[in-house]
């Protein structure tokens, strides 16, 4: 009986953990289809943040944010927490920010778990209706 309830413990938690945004993720360009970057999502404090891990294109890998603003101006762009302040809803976590390193400004943020390997990202201005949104793949 123990063990039972020992295997039901564990596959139920492995089951909270696989619907999570939490992990390291492959940013896919919305425009071209190419790999960027790696993002690592962690929670902390009950907030959602993501971080530059690695930058695929090696030119790119030793930049700076030049165009961001505030504590993020200048600062290298691989180790950029781009990701701020996500709380969960349900299914959707929101109410925080996204920053794009290329150009230094931040947006709102929406992102949703589609499946167990894909984020559907979404940066806009104002509502939700005027952004773009890219789909990053759970990386292996």
């Amino acid at each position: 009986m123990k063990k039972i309830v020992l295997v039901l413990l564990f596959y139920f938690t492995q089951l909270s953990f696989s619907q999570s945004i939490v992990g390291k993720w492959t940013t896919i360009d919305d425009e071209t289809g190419v790999e960027k970057s790696v993002v690592e999502i962690y929670e902390s404090g009950g907030n959602f943040y993501g971080k530059i891990i690695e930058i695929k294109e090696v030119e790119h890998r030793n930049k700076k944010c030049t165009n961001c603003n505030g504590t993020d101006k200048d600062k290298p762009i691989l180790g950029l927490i781009i990701i701020k302040k996500l709380s969960k809803d349900n299914d959707v976590y929101s109410g925080g920010t996204i920053t794009d390193p290329k150009n230094g400004k931040e947006y709102r943020c929406k992102i949703i778990l589609d499946g167990n390997d894909k984020l559907i990202v979404r940066g806009y201005i104002g509502i939700s209706l005027f952004g773009r949104s890219q789909t990053w793949k759970r990386k292996k």
